[in-house]
């Protein structure tokens, strides 16, 4: 059990670091997500649609965290530039952006009925 509860010790610290560090994550967390959600509220969105929201929400923010734990990862392998790995970095980057671009679209989907 105490192993258990260790893992949320481990991802609440990540969490922090995360949010002290990446300018990218901070503005989806608090300002982006929030927004979101309010505007979600507001227009008594249906479950289906609070259920599409969220994930979009969810997916953006997990992929921010993966790339940045690629990142620090990769810098602590070779801190000189190496093609293979500016390559794998650009791919989690694409990642993040890719599901940026489908949480935009899944919020005008859900948004744009409503106004």
């Amino acid at each position: 059990m105490r192993r258990f509860l260790l893992g949320f010790v481990f991802a609440y610290r990540g969490l922090l670091h995360l949010i002290a560090s990446q300018r990218n994550f901070r503005f989806h967390l608090l300002i982006a997500a929030p927004l979101v959600v309010l505007a979600a509220a507001w227009l008594k969105l249906a479950a289906w649609e609070w259920i599409a929201l969220l994930i979009a929400i969810a997916l953006v923010l997990s992929l921010e965290a993966m790339n940045t734990a690629l990142e620090i990862l990769a810098d602590r392998v070779n801190r000189e530039h190496d093609p293979l790995i500016a390559l794998a970095k650009d791919a989690a980057a694409a990642a993040v952006l890719l599901a940026a671009v489908g949480a935009a679209v899944v919020g005008l989907i859900v948004f744009l009925p409503h106004l």
